[in-house]
């Protein structure tokens, strides 16, 4: 999986830097870039969470 999250991270950075080439279509290429980088990030932390679902997580110092 981390693989796939570093793919999306690492293409959502270079749409994002491509977008200054691609005439008309700058902010279109940028947005879907910041959109893949968010994924990337927030993939591991969503499926982490569905995964611990239902845990009991003791309160620390107690």
């Amino acid at each position: 999986m981390f693989v796939l999250y570093l793919v999306l991270f690492l293409g959502g950075m270079g749409l994002m830097g491509y977008a200054a080439t691609v005439p008309g279509l700058e902010g279109l290429v940028f947005v879907a870039g910041i959109l893949l980088v968010s994924l990337a990030v927030a993939l591991p932390i969503a499926l982490s969470s569905f995964e611990h679902r239902g845990e009991h997580r003791g309160h620390v110092g107690n």
